[in-house]
Formats: structure tokens, C-alpha cells, sequence
């Protein structure tokens, strides 16, 4: 079995941007925009997080060339990684406020 992900405050910052999705994907730079976190940060806890179950990634499928920009890593909380993830965060903040100042 995988390891579980430790639920460090930027892991909770990206866990709550991917669940903000609902069943929509997300790219890698969403995250980046509405957790304010460095891509140094962010792409190893991405890691962290798929590696463990909690997301699922894909990359996009478009032509780079007519789009006129790079594909993008598309990801998705899986339903054991919103079980989770929502179990986690009720644990750390049982009275329902989380603050992530």
C-alpha cells in the first residue's frame, strides 16, 4: 500500500484548490494562481498526492502549435483522495473554519 501524504499546510492549500474543482480538472498553474505556492512546492506535493492515490493526472490533448502554448498536466481528486482529504481536514479543523493565512 502507498504511503499517505503528510498534511503540511501547503499540502492542505493544494488539496483544498483541487477539491474547489469539484469534478472539473485542474492544470498544475490553477493550483499555482489560488495557492500562491512556488512551482518548486507545488509540483512535488502534486507528486506526492498522485503517488498516493489522492489525484489522477493526464496531460491535455492539444496540438501545442495551434494552440500556440505548451500542453498542460491536467488533474483530478479521485474519490478515496476527496474521502480522504475531506476526513483530513475535518480532523485538523473540526469546528468547519479553516484559515489558511
Amino acid at each position: 500500500m502507498t504511503q499517505e501524504p503528510r498534511l503540511t499546510h501547503p499540502t492542505l492549500k493544494v488539496l483544498n484548490a483541487v477539491l474547489s474543482a469539484r469534478d472539473r480538472e485542474v492544470s498544475g498553474a490553477d493550483v499555482a494562481e489560488s495557492t500562491s505556492l512556488a512551482s518548486g512546492t507545488l509540483y512535488p506535493i502534486l507528486l506526492r498526492l498522485e503517488k498516493a492515490g489522492w489525484l489522477t493526472s493526464r496531460w491535455e490533448k492539444i496540438n501545442p502549435h495551434l494552440e500556440g502554448r505548451p500542453r498542460r498536466r491536467l488533474y483530478r481528486v479521485t474519490v478515496i483522495g476527496a474521502a480522504k482529504a475531506r476526513a483530513a481536514i475535518v480532523e485538523i479543523f473540526p469546528e468547519g473554519k479553516i484559515s489558511w493565512a
